[in-house]
């Protein structure tokens, strides 16, 4: 006999009886409330095509989620075996029903871990799947995903709907023209789906490809860079233009979060050795540096949440970097400080009330010893939810306990599901809210606040502070 797949209606909530009974309470209150999805990696080509399929159960789950594969690969599975593309053009196994069933055969992996809780829910929720995925099961299941997403009711637009998404964000690149958002705001379908403005491969000189994206970005700004004065100028052109397609926020990856302000004379010449391929690697350090802070000026003038991602050493294994390009799995966090390394850009802009700040971070130790302590005196700062490797059960109760007591809630956003993985998106945030829900009502049974202030607190959590951060 098949075994059952059950999800308990108090799951994820602590044991005590009290708690768990406050904690349910709360959850039903925001458990309905539409989805504020201001940061993730969703490709807006599936919104802008009416007619957009998903492919396979292993085109949507499998091949794109560096949260599955990674794990599976750390188990000794080749990438290959899972169909994930080779740089080279490389032969991968191309068959997908097999894929899923080294998937299905493979899916105790996940136990324990948020990417189980995610598949889990999203399986029985989105899928309408009753029966634990496993080796005997895997064809059964491959069969029932496959029938739903042949129909309308799992197009793209349809389950933007059925999930109740108020206001979603992509990520997209400085030089992306952005067509696929063009055609959508075209369409007249009433989604609301926004770019982000992503800089990074113009601004980070130690991206290979740098030399290559200056010359694109000419290209789509029709400004020719060819030095630091027309660099900015043509940045300040394409945030305008992200501005004018509906974005609300930037984002930026640093392996660090230094920061330092150059003079005019000292960034012409740092940038003109970059386009000369002279740039050294402290060269790099300092002009991302200088970057982030231009990136904070132009913010608090055109109004741009400016967001900030620190601590991940990108494309840790040479091997799988070689083979499979970025975004596998492979980003590792470092050891991160920010008192010292932010300080510049604090002393010029973080008094400014114009500025939205918010800070990502892999380095736990950071959040009460550092990123608490700031966010709760800076007005320009704000704290992100975990991320990554701390976006998850776990990862989130420790940022509650050690962000909120010296933050303050209100210097924090709230949920975002930071995803490629379409179909998660309800898990995720029901995953955060039932999180939110369980740390505030312990509060409550402690007496720390009442449940007419839990109340409030699980609206902001859940919904309020993400759409007032991310202006949405």
């Amino acid at each position: 006999m098949p075994t059952k797949l059950f999800l308990p209606e108090d799951r994820y909530f602590g044991p005590d009886p009290k708690q768990k009974e406050i904690a349910q309470q709360l959850y039903r209150r925001v458990k309905d409330l539409p989805l504020i999805c201001p940061h993730g990696h969703v490709d807006p080509r599936m919104f802008a095509d009416p007619d957009y399929s998903f492919g396979t159960p292993t085109d949507l789950l499998i091949i794109p989620d560096h949260y599955i594969f990674r794990l599976l690969y750390s188990q000794g599975i080749p990438m290959e075996a899972l169909g994930i593309p080779r740089k080279d053009g490389g032969e991968v196994e191309r068959d997908h029903r097999k894929i899923w069933q080294t998937f299905a055969e493979h899916f105790y992996l996940f136990r324990a871990t948020p990417t189980g809780m995610w598949l889990t829910h999203e399986l029985y929720s989105v899928f309408g799947v009753d029966e634990k995925l496993t080796a005997e099961s895997g064809q059964r299941i491959y069969d029932q995903i496959s029938a739903k997403l042949a129909t309308p009711e799992f197009r793209p637009r349809a389950m933007f709907e059925r999930f109740n998404i108020e206001a979603m964000s992509t990520t997209d690149a400085a030089t992306d023209p952005l067509v696929h958002h063009q055609a959508l705001r075209k369409s007249g379908w009433k989604g609301r789906v926004v770019p982000c403005f992503r800089p990074d491969g113009v601004v980070n000189l130690d991206n290979p490809a740098w030399r290559q994206n200056i010359k694109a970005l000419s290209a789509v700004s029709k400004i020719e860079v060819k030095t630091y004065k027309s660099y900015i100028a043509a940045l300040e052109n394409r945030r305008a233009f992200f501005k004018r397609l509906g974005a609300t926020a930037t984002d930026h990856a640093a392996m660090t979060a230094h920061t330092e302000e150059l003079s005019p004379r000292q960034a012409e010449a740092l940038f003109r050795r970059a386009l000369a391929g002279k740039a050294t690697a402290e060269d790099a350090t300092r002009f991302t540096g200088h970057m982030l802070m231009e990136m904070a000026r132009m913010s608090i003038e055109d109004g741009l949440v400016m967001q900030l991602h620190v601590g991940s050493f990108r494309n840790h294994n040479p091997l799988v970097y070689a083979r499979h390009g970025t975004d596998m799995g492979g980003d590792i966090p470092i050891q991160s400080e920010f008192t010292r390394n932010l300080r510049p850009l604090l002393v010029k802009y973080g008094n400014d009330t114009r500025l939205t700040l918010v800070l990502f971070n892999l380095d736990e130790s950071t959040y009460s010893r550092e990123l608490a302590p700031l966010a709760g005196h800076y007005p320009a700062l704000r704290l992100g939810p975990p991320w990554w490797f701390f976006d998850s059960l776990s990862g989130m109760e420790r940022f509650r306990e050690m962000a909120t007591e010296t933050a303050g809630l209100a210097n924090t956003v709230g949920f975002n599901d930071d995803t490629r993985a379409y179909p998660s998106i309800p898990a995720r945030h029901d995953l955060s809210r039932r999180v939110d829900a369980n740390w505030i009502a312990g509060l409550v049974a402690r007496g720390i606040v009442d449940m007419d202030d839990a109340q409030e607190m699980i609206q902001d959590t859940a919904y309020r502070l993400a759409k007032k951060a991310y202006k949405f």
